[in-house]
């Protein structure tokens, strides 16, 4: 360098490599491409590396947050293999996840189909599927029968036991309901999986859905608590939680998606004297706006919602594309150690 060059503090010359692509790779050798790339594949790569490490630590207590449309995009067996392995403390997650797990539980369907119809307008398209008894999620159907199955399952099997007491927590709502999709699931033989709530009863994972009246499952709940003594109580489930939080010598979170899940696993952190050590978040929102499901977790460092020193990556893209592509290559990566 001569004398007149400026002296380059920021730059450390790490030349892109190229990712490289070849029949029979595992999702792990790809991922490992992906890192020697640059722009969202280095971001995928680095978020692999974190969750591979916060799965790994014995002593990091594990939380996922699960927001969007994860169920009916087909995402619900990775959730219930995570469970099942060991691989969730803590899940986080909407009711209408827990509703649509429920309902592929006893016997529903979610199916393929279109966002829209090459020879229809969208507003004719969606009045079509809304005469033939259909909802649309994206390119999702979901035949509405399946609903009133679900509702049905809601006041014969699940609601009326929680009635008996004098009030319960979200928490204990929602065990009960995978208490009796398991036991649904096995009676009638369904051939599908028992699910997500399912797999959290029968591993003692508890489930949080802190805005369960924002869904088909919440208000089955409100309108049993209009006949019967059924009385839910939002705050029951803070005390647990935070213990759990103030107990554990480490902390990690796998954040999919935003909204109430992403915000009520991070602030656990605000009411105890840790934080999160290990940080993997998967969105497609934009922090410019200012709101929480975009929000970077480098700011939630400064919430003081994740350590100083703690190890995070953001990744930008479509969930249920990225989720399994994270989950694999750790899962992978983890078995190689």
């Amino acid at each position: 360098m001569s004398d007149e060059e400026t002296p380059r503090e920021e730059f450390d010359p790490d030349p892109i490599k190229h990712a490289e692509v070849q029949a029979g790779m595992t999702v792990q050798e790809l991922v490992e491409g992906y890192g020697n790339a640059g722009i969202g594949a280095s971001s995928l790569s680095d978020a692999v590396d974190i969750y591979a490490e916060m799965l790994a630590d014995d002593e990091a207590l594990s939380f996922l947050s699960l927001a969007g449309a994860m169920v009916p995009g087909g995402m619900r067996s990775i959730v219930a293999d995570l469970i099942r392995d060991g691989h969730v403390d803590v899940l986080v997650t909407t009711g209408a996840n827990l509703t649509h797990d429920a309902i592929e539980a006893i016997g529903g369907k979610h199916h393929h189909g279109r966002e829209s119809a090459p020879d229809q307008d969208q507003r004719d398209h969606d009045e079509q599927l809304r005469e033939e008894g259909v909802d649309r999620i994206y390119n999702v159907y979901l035949p509405q029968e399946h609903f009133a199955e679900f509702e049905e399952h809601m006041r014969n099997n699940v609601l009326p036991p929680l009635a008996e007491k004098e009030k319960v927590s979200i928490q204990e709502l929602t065990a009960k309901l995978g208490e009796e999709n398991a036991r649904v699931n096995k009676e009638k033989n369904i051939d599908e999986d028992s699910g997500i709530a399912a797999a959290a009863y029968e591993n003692g994972v508890p489930i949080y859905c802190p805005a369960v009246q924002d869904s088909i499952l919440g208000l089955q709940a409100w309108m049993h608590s209009q006949i019967s003594n059924l009385t839910v109580d939002a705050l029951g489930d803070m005390s647990d939680l935070n213990d759990m939080a103030f107990e554990a010598e480490r902390a990690g979170a796998l954040l999919v998606g935003g909204g109430v899940p992403k915000n009520y696993t991070l602030q656990t952190m605000l009411v105890v004297p840790g934080a999160y050590d290990y940080g993997v978040q998967l969105t497609m929102d934009s922090k410019q706006t200012g709101g929480l499901s975009g929000a970077s977790l480098e700011e939630a460092r400064s919430w003081g919602k994740i350590e100083k020193d703690a190890k995070n990556a953001t990744v930008y893209a479509d969930a249920t594309i990225t989720f399994p592509l994270v989950v694999a290559a750790a899962r992978e990566k983890l078995n190689n150690q």
